[in-house]
């Protein structure tokens, strides 16, 4: 049988019926690299920098010998041998595997509309999708065929431009010429392509225009209106400008051809170079704050705070993150004294032009961060679209030492333990002891209690009726703040009132659409509500606003495999864990429902070393689960671990 090895859009493994086919996903990422080279064929030191980039040699190779023993565990169950290993030589056999990798370059001789229909079909999904490898070697070699992508893209749109015949072969080229214009669109070969296609300059202008008029409809919360027409509804754009007008329809443009309007921010985490520590926890803050301020914008894609710290950590890898995630704006910090002032220098890149589009310097004095961050986050905003709405919390008369507090109080949350929790508490107590209706100080106390319940597993219920009240508070205070609607879906979920956690989640997510934190607390109460389907959608959608997800994001998707019964996927997931013994009790249930009761019970011994009293029959009493199926799931993969 010949197996089928699918790249764009998911990156999965089907069969000859088109049935989807569990197999690790770093041995998946094998095969499509030893696709791409010359012979099939690559030694285990190259492959292991590929998976694992610069990480210990002889660690790296032997988590490789491990994932190439469980692929051929696994081609043995399904009677195939598409990978195999000689020596330090590790192999792939071409002819049992076909796969949609676009390997050639392409030339007028064989370039056709057949060729460009199946292009477009591709490129309008991601490459290798949600795949979690970090390795400079695996983001270099990513860039590389994504770049070739492009290019076979091009030279067959320029071969194929000037040969249309029919309306449907017309519309192919402006479809290609979309992928393209989205993926370089100050090229002046593509622009000129895109004259050549679009048949006159003016309507050039037109697709420029139409991408500008959706960003700045989304921004005025105008984007679309529903319209009735005889019984059918259809997105009608606002009336344009009137120098624009007559180009309206030039261009035909589906809603997801318009997403590329949206400009996509990266705030990275300042560089100290002051002799005050202080000046760096404070602005690590401020950074942080603005970061999540700005995900309330629906005209703008902010990178989430997590993995902005993590590539801001990392110098070499910079570039190759910013062009797979498509950054288009850079937020450089670093703090310095400027004499005896402590400050923070902020300036906003453009990164497709490397060009400084404004820089400013700001004090760190605590009397000055509410104005600042003001500051910063309108000429940001400004900078990026003229169009954009300041967000409310830029008009918040908010006082200074209530703001300082919270900040301080903020960065005690970054790490979950009780004695972090009483500190973030006692800081916004003091906060709110300045400014009672201070909305980030209230659900944030309100995320403390919340936490500390999960911590103590004591039972607590007055710690929920604390938290659910503080939340509701800080919604009332502000009726458009995400947090606090998702501090009140936590309380209520973890109450087991699953309908109400549910509503408030999606009023947070409506509020913040690209705030990734709330998108993966939202997917984690459709796991309990035993919604597990639309929960590993939120929770992949979470994972690509921050690729460098933590934890807790993994944590999640490996959830909701198991209860979809897709327990290798849900194992994957927990190995991308910086900590899996987090989820120790879910990894040994994965193994036992995959009949490896030896390894599940290697998972069972480490659990039961550090919770020696735990019950699973009391344990499931008091996890929230909607459905009793997802319950009884559960209690059959623990009980057959060994628990």
């Amino acid at each position: 049988m010949t197996f089928v090895l699918n790249t764009f859009g998911r990156l999965q493994l089907v069969d000859g019926q088109g049935s989807l086919v569990a197999f690790p996903e770093k041995g998946l990422l094998l095969l499509v690299y030893l696709l791409t080279t010359g012979q099939g064929s690559a030694d285990r030191t190259t492959l292991a920098r590929f998976l694992w980039g610069d990480a210990d040699r002889d660690v790296a190779l032997s988590t490789l010998r491990k994932l190439i023993s469980r692929i051929k565990a696994r081609q043995t169950e399904l009677g195939i041998n598409i990978l195999s290993s000689q020596g330090n030589t590790v192999s792939l056999d071409r002819e049992s595997l076909s796969s949609d990798l676009l390997l050639s370059e392409t030339d007028e001789a064989v370039a056709s509309f057949s060729l460009l229909k199946h292009l477009v079909k591709l490129l309008n999904q991601p490459f290798l999708g949600p795949v979690h490898c970090h390795s400079r070697e695996f983001q270099h070699w990513l860039a590389e065929r994504e770049k070739g992508h492009i290019d076979l893209l091009a030279s067959t749109l320029k071969t194929v431009s000037r040969r249309a015949q029919s309306r449907t072969e017309s519309e192919l080229l402006r479809q290609a010429a979309i992928i393209l214009f989205r993926t370089e669109p100050k090229d002046p070969d593509t622009l000129q392509l895109l004259i050549e296609i679009f048949k006159a300059e003016e309507e050039v202008e037109s697709l420029r225009n139409h991408f500008e008029q959706r960003q700045i409809s989304i921004s005025r919360g105008i984007a679309v209106r529903t319209a009735s027409d005889g019984g059918d509804t259809k997105p009608v754009l606002p009336a344009l400008a009137p120098s624009r007008e007559k180009h309206a329809t030039a261009v035909s443009l589906e809603p997801q051809d318009l997403s590329i309007a949206i400009p996509r921010l990266v705030l990275l985490p300042p560089r100290n170079q002051s002799i005050h520590p202080q000046a760096g926890f404070l602005a690590a803050s401020l950074v942080e704050d603005i970061t999540i301020g700005f995900c309330a914008f629906n005209s703008l894609q902010v990178i989430a705070p997590y993995s902005a710290v993590q590539i801001g950590h990392h110098m070499e890898t910079q570039k190759a993150f910013f062009e797979r995630h498509h950054v288009n704006y850079i937020l450089d910090t670093r703090i310095s004294n400027a004499g005896d002032d402590v400050t923070l220098f902020a300036q906003l890149i453009f990164f497709d032009q490397n060009q400084i589009v404004w820089a400013e310097r700001f004090s760190l004095d605590h009397r000055d961060l509410v104005k600042d961050r003001r500051a910063v986050s309108r000429r940001i905003a400004l900078s990026i679209s003229s169009e954009i709405e300041r967000h409310e919390a830029l008009r918040e008369d908010l006082n200074p030492a209530a703001y300082h507090r919270y900040l301080v109080g903020r960065r005690h949350l970054a790490r979950l333990t009780l004695p972090n929790l009483r500190r973030a508490r006692k800081e916004m107590k003091a906060a709110l002891g300045i400014s009672p209706d201070f909305a980030p100080a209230l659900s944030s106390m309100a995320r403390t209690y919340s936490k500390e319940w999960l911590l103590t597993a004591r039972g607590d219920i007055d710690l929920l009726k604390t938290a659910e009240t503080l939340a509701k508070q800080a919604t009332e205070t502000r009726l458009d703040f995400a947090d606090g609607y998702r501090e009140f879906g936590v309380a209520k979920l973890l109450q087991g009132a699953f309908d109400e956690s549910a509503e408030a989640m999606e009023v947070a997510e409506s509020l913040a659409p690209h705030y990734a934190d709330v998108i993966a607390d939202y997917a984690d109460t459709l796991v309990h509500c035993s919604l597990p389907a639309i929960a590993l959608r939120k929770i992949e959608r979470a994972i690509e606003l921050n690729p460098l997800s933590p934890d807790t994001y993994f944590w999640t998707a490996a959830g909701a495999n198991y209860a979809l019964g897709e327990f290798e996927a849900s194992l994957d997931y927990i190995g991308q864990m910086a900590d899996a013994s987090l989820a120790d009790r879910l990894a040994a249930a994965s193994w036992a429902m995959l009949g490896h009761q030896d390894r599940a019970r290697i998972f069972v011994r480490r659990f039961r070393e550090v919770n020696p009293d735990f019950d699973v029959d009391k344990w499931l009493s008091a996890v929230p689960s909607k459905e009793q199926w997802h319950k009884d799931l559960y209690r059959e993969g623990l009980k057959k671990a060994g628990f």
